[in-house]
């Protein structure tokens, strides 16, 4: 989910020649375009020779398994493309807790209209475990900004969307797939159909046939455990959405605020993100989940004079996965989004990849089956996994070194707050973030970085080390 990624993008700055090299490649949909330009329809495509054609003329069938922006593009996309797709989503309100940043890259690239966005910020605060502030944004541009989404509008928006282009979507909870018993068998979906025609509390049990299964159903997807994808390593987010008076709401109504210390989080650090009408409030841990409750406390007790006065209006919960599953596809079923673990380390940043490995997907199977009059097979999938790991694996790999580094005590905490108060690390930052490329350093910027930073870890070491003499 998207949660302040802004600033902890800036680790990229430090290797980005080095990431460059590995990521040089940026599809055209990641450059900045006007909003509100339109995607052309994918084009038609030719699948493998082996590939066998689909008896009686009919049009590949996939399911796709839950309706967050993963599924929601995905769905899209496969539709659009030819492919006869069922969306199956239980929770057609869901109101998932993070802080729902996205990108400046994803209003364009997925066309999202600006109605959509609740608050463009501009203006960030970090601040450190002694409550050190340093503003950042000073370096954007007067087009740019951080758009601030409600998970229940967006995914609302992209789930209908996706019906608009022709995919069936039911209000439904998946319960398991069975493998096909031969080769180019189709896979059998179970799930419980809600309709208030039925009159049936728990749901209708039904089951349909498939050609291919996307897993786009979360931390907890059903879809991963039914095809053995393995375990992985996750945070517990935990959100407030607080309602406050309007005088507060116009300090937040350009900005938002992330604090970090051991007191609001461990391993993560605690938020202020503005919505429409209110402010959500959270924070989040891996190391620690008992505790999140007072990492909360300490997180609304952070910003106490800027939220006092306020109501809490919602609470919310839910698992964030660390890092992908070690197994993400098989045969005809493959993961995106949660389900398949892409949420960055250090930030939580998961909607834009969310969506755009829902796309991703989507594509390799409809240019693997030839607009889907072919069946496809786990190359087709596999090509995805690999094109996405070749796009954003430096990102990955680049925020884990950063929260290893920066989020180990509340010293280097503090190096971390002075370091994103340079002007250099901002632009960088922003770069790398807003437009989802590894853009290459200026080389002496880099080398003054460079001594800067290590600079503001030797006298963060040396901090830790004089309170670490203290006793009371």
């Amino acid at each position: 989910a998207s949660r302040g990624a802004l600033a902890a993008a800036t680790m990229t700055s430090l290797s980005s020649s080095a990431a460059a090299a590995r990521a040089t490649f940026l599809p055209s949909s990641c450059r900045a375009r006007p909003a509100g330009g339109r995607r052309s329809q994918l084009l038609v495509t030719r699948a493998a020779a082996s590939s066998p054609k689909l008896p009686g003329g009919r049009k590949l069938r996939v399911a796709v398994v839950g309706g967050g922006p993963a599924g929601g593009a995905a769905a899209e996309a496969l539709a659009k493309g030819g492919v006869e797709t069922v969306l199956i989503e239980r929770k057609m309100d869901n109101c998932k807790p993070c802080g729902g940043a996205i990108p400046l890259c994803m209003v364009s690239e997925f066309d999202l209209p600006l109605d959509l966005v609740d608050r463009r910020v501009t203006k960030m605060k970090m601040i450190s475990p002694s409550n050190v502030a340093v503003d950042i944004g000073r370096t954007l541009a007067p087009h740019e900004y951080i758009g601030m989404v409600r998970r229940e509008v967006l995914d609302d928006f992209l789930r209908t969307r996706a019906q608009k282009a022709g995919a069936e979507v039911l209000n439904g909870l998946f319960l398991r797939y069975e493998a096909p018993k031969e080769r180019n068998g189709t896979y059998t979906v179970h799930y419980n159909h809600y309709d208030s025609s039925n009159g049936k509390v728990g749901g209708e049990k039904r089951s349909f046939e498939v050609d291919a299964i996307v897993g786009a159903d979360g931390a907890n997807s059903r879809v991963a455990k039914d095809m053995g994808a393995g375990d992985y390593e996750y945070a517990i987010a935990f959100q407030e959405r607080v309602k406050i008076p309007d005088d507060k709401m116009r300090y937040y109504e350009e900005r938002a605020e992330m604090y970090v210390g051991d007191d609001v989080s461990p391993d993560f650090y605690g938020w202020v993100f503005p919505k429409c009408d209110h402010v959500a409030v959270g924070t989040g841990t891996v190391t620690h989940k008992a505790d999140i409750k007072k990492f909360q406390a300490a997180t609304r007790l952070r910003a106490k004079d800027k939220i006092e006065g306020g109501k809490i209006i919602r609470v919310e919960a839910h698992p964030i996965p660390e890092h992908p599953r070690p197994k993400r596809v098989s045969g005809r079923v493959t993961l995106v989004g949660d389900a398949a673990g892409y949420v960055t380390k250090c930030s939580g940043e998961g909607i834009y990849f969310a969506a755009k490995s829902g796309r991703m997907c989507a594509e390799a199977i409809v240019a693997g089956s030839a607009n889907g009059t072919r069946l496809v097979d786990e190359s087709d999938l596999r090509k995805y996994l690999a094109e996405f790991d070749r796009l954003y694996w430096p990102t990955y790999k680049v925020l884990d070194i950063l929260q290893k580094v920066f989020y180990r005590s509340n010293a280097a905490r503090e190096a971390f707050v002075e370091m994103c108060a340079d002007d250099y690390v901002q632009r960088m930052t922003f770069d790398s973030y807003l437009y989802k490329r590894v853009v290459p350093g200026n080389p002496i910027e880099d080398i003054k970085l460079a001594v800067n930073t290590i600079g503001s870890l030797v006298r963060a070491t040396a901090l830790r080390r004089e309170m670490g003499k203290l006793t009371l």
